[in-house]
C-alpha cells in the first residue's frame, strides 16, 4: 500500500505540473481548462491534508508539530481565499490573473514548508504501518469525494483546528 508522504508529494508534482500548463495555456479557453481542475485539486488536497495528515502530525510528531500544522492551515486558507477571487473574475484578466498568481506563490511556499518540515517530521515519527493506513485513507478520501463532491472548501481557523485535533482521542499506536 502507498505511503501517505508519497502521495501527498505525488499530488505536489501534479500541482507543479498545472501551473507549468497554465503557463503554456494560449487563451482563455486554455487557461481555464487547466485551472479549473488543478484549483479543484489544490481545494481537495488541503481538505484531505487536514482530515488525515495533520491530526497525525499533531498527536505524532516533534516538537514543531503544533507550528508545522499552524502554518499549513494558514497556507491553505490563503490558498482558498485566492482560488476564490480568482472565480470572481473573468479568466484571463489581469485580475483573474494577480489571484491566479497569488495561489501559485502560496502554493509553492506551503509545498516547500511541508516538504522540508511537515513531512520530514511525520516520516521521522510515524511507523510504516501508519503511513500505509493513512494512505489507504488518502486514496478512499479521494474515490468518497470526486470532483470535491460532498465537501465544503471553507477557511479554518488555525488555532481552533490545532486545538481540536489535539483533543481528540489518541488513534492506536502503530
Amino acid at each position: 500500500m502507498d505511503d501517505i508522504t508519497a502521495l501527498i508529494l505525488d499530488d505536489h508534482a501534479a500541482f507543479r505540473r498545472g501551473f507549468a500548463r497554465l503557463d503554456d495555456a494560449k487563451d482563455a479557453e486554455q487557461m481555464r481548462a487547466v485551472w479549473e481542475p488543478l484549483a479543484l485539486h489544490l481545494e481537495i488536497h488541503a481538505e484531505a491534508e487536514e482530515r488525515i495528515l495533520y491530526p497525525h502530525l499533531l498527536r505524532r510528531g516533534g516538537e514543531h508539530a503544533d507550528e508545522e500544522s499552524l502554518d499549513a492551515i494558514r497556507d491553505h486558507n490563503k490558498i482558498r481565499d485566492a482560488i476564490a477571487e480568482s472565480r470572481r473574475h473573468e479568466v484571463g484578466t489581469d485580475p483573474w490573473w494577480s489571484a491566479v498568481w497569488r495561489a501559485r506563490r502560496e502554493n509553492t511556499e506551503h509545498l516547500g514548508e511541508e516538504e522540508d518540515e511537515g513531512l520530514p517530521d511525520f516520516r521521522r515519527h510515524a511507523s510504516d504501518e501508519l503511513r500505509a493506513r493513512l494512505g489507504a485513507q488518502w486514496l478512499a478520501f479521494y474515490g468518497e469525494h470526486p470532483s470535491g463532491k460532498g465537501l465544503t472548501f471553507r477557511d479554518k481557523d488555525p488555532q481552533r483546528y490545532v486545538a481540536a485535533a489535539r483533543s481528540q482521542s489518541r488513534p492506536a499506536q502503530a
